[in-house]
């Protein structure tokens, strides 16, 4: 599996990764320098070999293994990890870092797109009909569900409020209490980006259920279902809870990657009727947030 950091100034690649792996890692600098040239780096998806590439704030750079062959595609720089496949609903482990879908046209570095190059199977990448059910924001990792027609997206989100959607989120500081529900409704500021939490004649209902399973001096985990599925809804809960997502930069303070995974999702299967349950455990870079 790619071990995965992000960058958080902007340099040139290989004394970004001199500074990640060589002075944090203990990796030697010729090792280094052979990874790259092996193809075995990736930056937001991508592979990248050459050594003054600019790497910026928020780019999502991975170390996996490297390629044996000379010829390399956008492909092979990621593929997804699938957790579902039927012939109506898809689901993928995404990483953190990857955007849900596509901002526009050109833009081809999101799960959207990739999923579908990842199943075209030598058919162009745009036959491969998908529609995401849901999105995850960035920086969260965890289960994205995509359906196979329109009908079959708006068959799971007519029951949606009904879906269980359980997450991990590792928070700032410990929570006062060790286990409630927070009711207080949302509403997004279009020119803020981002959801004011209390009663306000625009709100909208948010219910947000959370349990503590962990803590130390500075951090705590917490298991967190959401009734609702507003947008930032666990971010903006927490943080007016006074306990922030970590790096959540919008919501609480900068860092590394931010401390939301989407863990488990059940629901009713819109053909079959039979209740579907998907889980996938958060990677390893989310609990070293605890450290």
């Amino acid at each position: 599996m790619a071990q995965q950091y992000k960058v958080t100034s902007r340099c040139k690649l290989l004394p970004f990764l001199f500074e990640t792996l060589s002075t944090n890692e203990g990796w030697s600098k010729k090792t280094v320098k052979q990874r790259l040239q092996g193809s075995s780096i990736f930056v937001n998806g991508q592979v990248q070999t050459k050594h003054d590439f600019i790497v910026d704030n928020g780019d999502v750079v991975q170390v996996g293994v490297a390629q044996r062959t000379g010829h390399h595609t956008n492909t092979q720089a990621q593929k997804l990890e699938i957790i579902h496949q039927d012939k109506d609903l898809i689901a993928i482990n995404k990483p953190a870092g990857l955007l849900s879908v596509g901002t526009t046209k050109e833009n081809k570095n999101h799960a959207l797109a990739l999923l579908r190059t990842q199943l075209s199977r030598g058919k162009k990448a745009d036959a491969v009909k998908l529609w995401p059910v849901h999105r995850l924001d960035r920086e969260t990792s965890g289960i994205l569900l995509f359906a196979t027609s329109k009908e079959l997206r708006e068959a799971v989100m007519a029951k949606w409020s009904s879906t269980e959607k359980t997450y991990l989120a590792v928070v700032e500081g410990t929570p006062k209490v060790e286990a409630d529900t927070i009711t207080e409704p949302l509403r997004l500021d279009e020119k803020e980006y981002r959801m004011h939490v209390g009663k306000h004649k625009d709100a909208k209902s948010a219910i947000t259920h959370y349990k503590t399973l962990e803590s130390n001096e500075t951090r705590s985990l917490l298991e967190v279902r959401i009734e609702t599925g507003r947008q930032h809804q666990i971010r903006a809960h927490m943080a007016w809870m006074g306990n922030a997502v970590v790096g959540d930069e919008r919501y609480g303070k900068k860092g590394g990657r931010m401390g939301l995974h989407a863990m488990r999702l059940k629901f009713d299967h819109p053909v079959s009727h039979k209740q579907v349950l998907l889980e996938v455990d958060a990677p390893v870079d989310f609990y070293s947030l605890l450290k």
